[in-house]
C-alpha cells in the first residue's frame, strides 16, 4: 500500500476492525518511510448481477427495486419493513453465490415469492397475481386452492 503523504510502497497494519456491520474492514496502517499512519478500508469486489427481463432487456439488479415490489405486495399487511429488507438481503446473497453473471428475471420472481409464501400469504398470492400475470378469476382461484392444499 502506498503511503498517501511520501508515496513509500511499504507499510505495516497497526490496528484492524471491521466497519460498515462487517462488510468492510478498517486498517490503520504506519508508513515504513515517513512513520506517518493513515487509514485504508478493504471491501469485497462484488461482480455486478445483470437481470434478463422476459421482453428481452437486460439491466443491473436493483435490491430497492425488489424490495418495492415486495412492499406493493404487502401493503396494508403487517408485514415489517425490517423483514423485507432480509428477503431482499438473502434474494442478493444467493443471486452472488450463484456465480451466474446474468440471472432471468423469473428466477428472480420465484425466489420472491417462494420467500412471501412464508411471510405472509395474502402478500405471496398478490405477488404471484402479478408476476405470474393472471388473466381471470380462475387462475387466481387456482393458485388459492393450491395454497390451501399445501397447508
Amino acid at each position: 500500500m502506498k503511503c498517501p503523504y511520501c508515496a513509500y510502497a511499504e507499510s505495516r497494519v497497526v490496528d484492524s476492525r471491521p466497519a460498515e456491520e462487517g462488510a468492510t474492514i478498517r486498517r490503520r496502517r504506519e508508513c515504513l518511510g515517513c512513520q506517518k499512519r493513515f487509514t485504508t478500508y478493504e471491501i469485497i469486489e462484488r461482480i455486478p448481477i445483470i437481470v434478463s427481463k422476459k421482453d428481452g432487456e437486460r439491466e443491473t439488479f436493483d435490491k430497492q427495486k425488489l424490495i418495492n415490489g415486495m412492499l406493493r405486495a404487502c401493503a396494508n399487511r403487517p408485514v415489517p419493513l425490517a423483514s423485507l429488507q432480509t428477503v431482499a438481503d438473502e434474494i442478493e446473497l444467493e443471486l452472488q453465490n450463484s456465480l451466474e453473471n446474468e440471472i432471468p428475471s423469473t428466477e428472480i420472481g420465484e425466489l420472491v415469492m417462494t420467500r412471501l409464501k412464508t411471510l405472509d400469504e395474502v402478500a405471496y398470492v398478490r405477488f404471484a397475481s402479478v408476476y405470474r400475470q393472471f388473466k381471470d378469476v380462475n387462475s387466481f382461484m387456482s393458485e388459492l386452492d393450491k395454497l390451501i392444499r399445501e397447508r
